[in-house]
């Protein structure tokens, strides 16, 4: 009996689960406010007012912006740091004693960091700050990138290494000229990863960028829960905003995150 069907029927299954909640988010967005309370899955009103409206209660263009500039930036130096560092890892003595230890302090609980990364930023003048957001997430993200980049690297012969450095290449020559340009999709892998943890990240985002000017998306859904009224067909229509392009990113590069989370599962 061929397994194919029951497959299919499995992955089709784990689709439907995996997107009602997306689907309920689209129900709350297009439901007018007297419409919202009513514990029904499907509308029994329309209307888009939700999608205009939300942009008068929080700057939501300011926020998308901030999330898109601080996430983008958090990867490219996340990357660039753990690219170097996974090249050692991967290649030396005990490297992978290293690794150990970064992926150790990325298990350790963020809000611990708060304080001193606030006296820290405050001290440079990067509170409040976009660019403040990219530093603490892109440090923060460099285990993840550096693991996912370590697998990689094991893949490439190491006899590539060792031929460039008897042409007459020093370890960072053959690392630049010959390691670096095959590493390219574990580079990709590890810019989408990290890119998607900076975006959706809320703790550091609420505790060090507090004016309007530098808030995130996260931070402003959050400002939707009121004591007395809660907005949540304008916080649906904002969450909708905030990940439709994230989603269609993702749906986009999806061969590149499936070969990065493999190879580093599997090295």
């Amino acid at each position: 009996m061929s397994r194919r069907p029951v497959v299919w029927a499995v992955l089709l299954v784990a689709t439907a689960v995996a997107l009602v909640p997306i689907g309920y988010l689209v129900s709350l967005a297009v439901r007018p406010p007297a419409d919202v309370l009513n514990s029904s899955l499907l509308p029994s009103a329309w209307t888009l007012n939700n999608f205009t409206s939300v942009f008068d209660t929080i700057e939501l263009g300011t926020m998308l912006q901030n999330s898109w500039i601080s996430a983008i930036g958090a990867a490219l130096l996340a990357v660039v740091i753990a690219t170097p560092a996974a090249y050692f890892t991967a290649r030396r003595f005990r490297g992978e004693q290293l690794l150990t230890v970064l992926l150790a302090s990325y298990c350790a609980p963020p809000i611990v960091a708060i304080i001193p990364l606030f006296f820290l930023l405050r001290d440079v003048g990067l509170t409040n700050n976009v660019f403040g957001l990219i530093v603490v997430n892109g440090v923060a993200n460099v285990p993840v990138a550096a693991w996912l980049l370590d697998g990689f690297v094991r893949r490439i012969p190491v006899e590539i290494d060792e031929a460039a450095v008897i042409d007459g290449l020093s370890v960072a020559g053959a690392f630049r000229k010959a390691v670096l340009p095959l590493l390219w999709p574990g580079i990709v892998a590890a810019l989408l990863v990290v890119f998607f943890l900076s975006y959706n990240d809320f703790l550091f985002a609420v505790y060090l960028a507090v004016t309007k000017e530098s808030q995130t998306l996260t931070v402003g859904l959050s400002l939707f829960q009121g004591d007395r009224n809660v907005q949540f067909g304008q916080q649906a229509a904002a969450g909708l905003l905030g990940i439709l392009p994230v989603y269609v990113l993702a749906l986009a590069a999806q061969r590149f995150l499936v070969g990065g989370l493999s190879v580093g599962a599997t090295k």
